[in-house]
Parts: C-alpha cells; sequence; structure tokens
C-alpha cells in the first residue's frame, strides 16, 4: 500500500487556518467546526492504516489540534450555558483489552468538540472495560454536550457511587437537573458541590447554576446572591453577568439590569455573553423585553 499524498491534507489546513484568521461567525462557525472535525478524523484514519505515514501524520495531527485552540480561543462557539468540557487527559496504561487507547480518543475528541465520536470510543471502551469510572464520566460529558440528558445523567451517577467527592460530575448531575426542571435535586447536587470545595471550577459552576436554579422558579433575590458570588468567584463568566440582568429586570429592578448587562460588555465585549448583554441592552433601550430563557 503506498502512502497518501499529504499535499491536500496540507492544502484543507491552510483554508481552515485561513479563515480563522480572517474571523468568522454565525453559520461558518458550525461549518468550520465540522470542517475541522472531518480533518482530525481523515488524520487518526489515515495514522492508524499506513505506518508509512504514521511520522507526518502525526507531526499534521498536532497541527490540526492547534487549530482547534485557535477556534475556542476566538470564542467563535455560541454561547451557551453547558459546562466547558474540563477533564485531566486520561494516564494511558498498556493492557491486553485496549481499552485505555478507547479511552483517550474519547477524550481527544471530547476536546475537539467532536461529542459523537467521543461516544462512540467511550463506548468501545466501556465494552472492553465495563464500569470503568473514567470512561463513564467522559461518556457523561459526551452525551450531556449533545443534549442525551437521561443517558448522562445515568454516567455520572455511576461515577458518584463510586466518588461521591467528584465535585465535577455532580456539578454535571445539578446541570441536567437544572435542564430536566428537577430543581430539587438540582439544588441538592449543586449545593453538595459547593460544601466539597475540592474543585475550584465545580464550585464556580455551582453557584452559577444555582442562580439559574432560583431564577427558574422566579426567586430573583436568592438568584442575586448565587450571580454575584459567581462573579465574584469567575469574573470572566460572563454569563453571570448577563444572567443577573435577567433576574434584576424581572424583579422590576431596570436600572440594576441595565448596570449589569452594562458591566458584562465591558468586562469582554468580544466574548459571546458580552455581546449578548449589548444587544440585549440596546433591546429594552428601544423599548422590548429581555428574554424569559438564556
Amino acid at each position: 500500500m503506498t502512502a497518501p499524498d499529504v499535499g491536500p491534507l496540507r492544502a484543507a489546513y491552510a483554508a481552515i487556518e485561513q479563515k480563522l484568521d480572517a474571523g468568522i461567525e454565525g453559520a461558518a462557525r458550525d461549518d468550520t467546526r465540522k470542517d475541522i472535525i472531518a480533518l482530525f478524523r481523515t488524520l487518526e484514519q489515515s495514522i492508524a492504516d499506513l505506518s508509512a505515514t504514521v511520522a507526518e501524520m502525526s507531526t499534521l495531527k498536532d497541527d490540526v489540534k492547534r487549530l482547534v485552540d485557535k477556534f475556542k480561543a476566538q470564542q467563535a462557539e455560541a454561547a451557551t450555558s453547558a459546562p466547558e468540557f474540563s477533564a485531566e487527559k486520561p494516564v494511558v496504561h498498556a493492557d491486553h483489552i485496549g481499552a485505555s487507547t478507547f479511552i483517550e480518543k474519547g477524550w481527544s475528541r471530547l476536546s475537539l468538540g467532536d461529542y459523537d465520536g467521543a461516544e462512540s470510543a467511550l463506548n468501545r471502551a466501556l465494552e472492553l472495560s465495563p464500569n470503568d469510572p473514567q470512561a463513564e464520566a467522559l461518556l457523561g460529558w459526551a452525551q450531556m454536550l449533545q443534549e442525551k440528558y437521561d443517558d448522562a445523567l445515568m454516567n455520572f451517577q455511576k461515577v458518584l457511587m463510586r466518588q461521591p467527592a467528584n465535585a465535577l460530575a455532580r456539578i454535571n448531575v445539578g446541570y441536567i437537573c437544572l435542564k430536566k426542571r428537577i430543581f430539587g435535586e438540582a439544588i441538592e447536587h449543586l449545593s453538595k458541590a459547593i460544601r466539597l470545595d475540592n474543585d475550584k471550577k465545580a464550585t464556580l459552576y455551582a453557584h452559577f447554576y444555582l442562580g439559574l436554579v432560583y431564577l427558574e422558579r422566579e426567586m430573583h433575590e436568592d438568584a442575586q446572591t448565587f450571580f454575584r458570588k459567581t462573579i465574584a468567584l469567575g469574573p470572566n463568566l460572563i454569563e453571570a453577568y448577563y444572567e443577573l440582568g435577567r433576574s434584576h429586570w424581572f424583579n422590576g429592578e431596570f436600572d440594576e439590569a441595565r448596570a449589569a448587562w452594562a458591566a458584562g460588555h465591558a468586562a469582554n465585549k468580544f466574548n459571546p455573553w458580552g455581546k449578548r448583554c449589548a444587544e440585549v441592552l440596546q433591546t429594552v433601550e428601544a423599548g422590548g423585553e429581555p428574554p424569559r430563557s438564556p
């Protein structure tokens, strides 16, 4: 078998990089994400099938990962309140069944934003090594980020049965309960993550999601307390400014709402949530209302 011509792959890489350097917006964001995923998958398959090109393909694969970093740096993804994937790269160890390889592949695809590809790899890992907590946690992430909430909830609950102090898994359960409007369970899990206080990101998001829970329940003063604490813990979580503004607005505190949105836009005008703060300010100044949902 002859080695493939790497030239077209390099050309595809250069075309995507040129798009990112020029800046992307609107529908082009999702198209660019799909182009990166497609290029990454092609390289993975080529590396697996053709040992003669491993060195060159591996180098190019690392370069494609740089595209992912550049893509994320531009914050081209649409604003969302879902947790950003955050998990340590798994330690790969030699095993006769190969489960570790699929766990690492699942982690890599999650980092890339290829959630369905990650789900496939992690399901394969669990076929080879059932009940592996690392694979279950990563699978929960992949499913949650595809809005497969029931499947994700089942996997995170398995993780918590064995690792009750896993704060990231716990805030993900809280987020899923919020999305499913199971507010009592959401409060229970998020409050426990705050009490654990063993992961800074989990503690930050626990406060933010509790704010969302109380906002959904129209308990505005409680919501505002948690959003302010979120901003104190993580000033770069701009969505907290946006939600704080909504909570003030729907509590009849219009000046406070405008101040929160203005602060969010000033904190990072290039962030999708910073832009959303500016948009909602324009809406209310024109006599409109902020959206009832995030």
